[in-house]
């Protein structure tokens, strides 16, 4: 098989017009009566998203990504009046978004930080409720590395854990393509019902759509759902704004699958239904993790983990993939055989959870090695996401993306979706 070639992939060939009228600014009150196309081997309808247990009931497995969105945008102000906004990117002590979000008395984040020229020096300080707590929320920056700053935070009482500290301080980060602030509602609209675990500045969107009533059906007519955890950052927002995609920095994110989900996958091969496109970054991530543990590109031993004070394989640095590294790796590895593989090295080191980082970028060439069907929104023109889309269903993309024009579909992250079955599965060398 041959690799996508990204130079060959030009971005003016995945752009199209999108009417600002066409973006939908705000969820449905009702998540279930969106509208879903279905783009079947060719075959284009709709129907309202609710129907997706008929669609998608009984047939193997559906994979969820269960991260839950932080109220990352803080603002501050300095004594002048001159506000300053910061956005969090990601925890850099602790590193580990677990312990960030317990942290007490303090923790450094990686930030993008608004109106940073007014920032000279100095900390904000502000006071804000958590939970039924005043709290004194102090902010400064420690370094600055341009695109992003170092902040430190300490709070009094610095008794309270950090999660319940932003949330009570920060706003929900909604999309800036929205063009408008977020309001109180967007706390519980821009999450899906079964996030669980801290983390994303963004929704994994497909997700909005779902509700416990449509799990619990799509259980019951035999589905498996699998959960996998994975960080969206902000740079999910992130144009492609070179000719072509060989020039785009892919964003960096966190993602952790836990060994019952990667036996659940095997177990459910050709039948595995991805919930967004986060969810297919993992998983197909998950695959080259796997082809890499058994070609011996990644070698972790106990003794390594002891040396840097580590006791469990939690550590991004040692399951990662970076943006074009698939390219170089072998690709006629069975999907089973390097799931096995992972499974392998986590008993090795007593853990059942895969902790991971991926930069993975997945373009028009790329064939699929875990997901099989997708269920996902409508992105943005010249976005990676779309690329995404585009290496799943080819060229076909553009005939789903007039549909949805035509018929009113509503379009990003508050809007309609798509379920996708391209004209072959999921490819399994050997």
């Amino acid at each position: 098989m041959t690799s996508p070639v990204p130079e060959n992939i030009r971005m003016e060939d995945y752009t199209y017009e999108l009417p600002d009228g066409k973006i939908a600014k705000y969820p449905l009150e009702d998540r279930a009566a969106s509208k879903l196309l279905v783009y079947d081997r060719g075959k284009i309808s709709h129907t309202p998203f609710r129907d997706i247990v008929r669609l998608a009931g009984g047939y193997g497995m559906l994979v969820l990504n269960n991260s839950k969105v932080i109220q990352a945008r803080i603002l501050m102000n300095k004594p002048s009046g001159a506000a300053i906004e910061i956005f969090l990117l990601e925890p850099l002590d602790p590193a580990d978004y677990n312990g960030a979000f317990s942290a007490s008395p303090g923790c450094r984040w990686k930030c993008m930080t608004g109106n940073k020229k007014r920032w000279k020096g100095g900390a904000l300080s502000k006071k804000i409720m958590a939970g039924e707590s005043e709290v004194t929320l102090e902010t400064l920056m420690t370094a600055d590395h341009g695109a992003w700053q170092e902040i430190q935070f300490t709070w009094e009482p610095d008794s309270l854990p950090f999660g319940l500290v932003i949330d009570g301080a920060g706003l929900t980060p909604v999309p800036p393509y929205l063009n408008r602030l977020p309001v109180p509602e967007d706390k519980a609209w821009y999450q899906t019902v079964y996030s669980r675990y801290e983390g994303s500045v963004a929704a994994p969107t497909a997700g909005l759509h779902f509700t416990g009533e449509i799990l619990d059906k799509l259980r019951r007519s035999g589905s498996a759902t699998g959960e996998i955890t994975l960080h969206v950052g902000a740079g999910t927002f992130v144009p492609v704004k070179s000719e072509t995609v060989l020039n785009h920095t892919m964003h960096a994110e966190h993602f952790s699958v836990t060994g019952k989900t990667i036996r659940q996958i095997i177990k459910n091969a050709g039948l595995v239904t991805a919930i967004g496109t986060t969810s297919v970054r993992a998983l197909e991530s998950l695959y080259w993790l796997g082809v890499k543990e058994i070609k011996g590109c990644s070698r972790v031993t106990v003794k390594q983990l002891e040396n840097r004070g580590q006791t469990t394989g939690r550590n991004p640095g040692y399951f990662s993939l970076s943006q074009w590294e698939y390219a170089g790796l072998p690709d006629d590895i069975p999907a089973e055989a390097a799931l096995e593989a992972l499974l392998h090295k986590l008993s090795a080191l007593d853990e059942d959870v895969l902790e991971a980082k991926t930069e993975m970028m997945i373009i028009p060439g790329y064939r699929f090695r875990i997901t099989d069907r997708l269920i996902t929104n409508f992105h943005q023109p010249g976005s990676t996401l779309l690329l995404l889309v585009a290496a799943f269903i080819g060229g076909d993309w553009r005939r789903v993306y007039d549909y949805a024009l035509k018929n009113d579909f509503r379009f990003l992250s508050y809007g309609d979706s798509s379920l996708l079955i391209p004209l072959q599965a999921a490819v399994n060398p050997g």
